[in-house]
């Protein structure tokens, strides 16, 4: 994993790394090392997903949300470290990728929008691979150009 170019010396360790769309696996390794320590509960929120705050109406029937208004301290709690964990991931990417991910509801849903659009899945990979192959292929030198 290679450090961008003119990495600046004595980043803040109170704000997270910031993404602007390049070297993604370096952003990646130093957002998870920066969140977790914070707070590893917050890293569990971007893997596994929000807490969702439930009720039981009836011993016969589901699980259903809480409204806001039932929430307990400790509810608020659990609601205010949602919003932490997805503030952290807003916090730490560009205008452009804050585009890409501005849709997404949870921390997962973001974490896993900037996995996919740039780490890609194998699909993706194998396409740009052809892709590239091909143009290489293709291309050949100008009658008018020198070597």
């Amino acid at each position: 994993m290679a450090a961008p170019p003119n990495f600046e010396e004595g980043q803040s360790t109170y704000r997270p790394p910031r993404f602007n769309g390049q070297y993604y696996g370096w952003w990646k390794t130093r957002m998870h090392d920066s969140i977790m320590a914070k707070n590893s509960e917050l890293w569990d929120i971007i893997c596994d997903g929000p807490h969702v705050l439930m009720k039981k109406l009836e011993e016969t029937r589901p699980m259903v949300p809480k409204d806001r208004k039932e929430y307990s301290d400790i509810d608020r709690k659990a609601v205010e470290k949602n919003y932490r964990a997805k503030k952290i991931l807003v916090y730490g990417v560009g205008p452009d990728e804050y585009n890409r991910v501005s849709t997404c509801d949870t921390t997962k849903e973001i974490w896993e929008a900037l996995q996919t659009a740039h780490e890609s899945t194998t699909q993706v990979k194998q396409s740009k691979i052809d892709i590239l192959t091909i143009e290489y292929e293709l291309f050949r030198m100008k009658d008018d150009e020198s070597i």
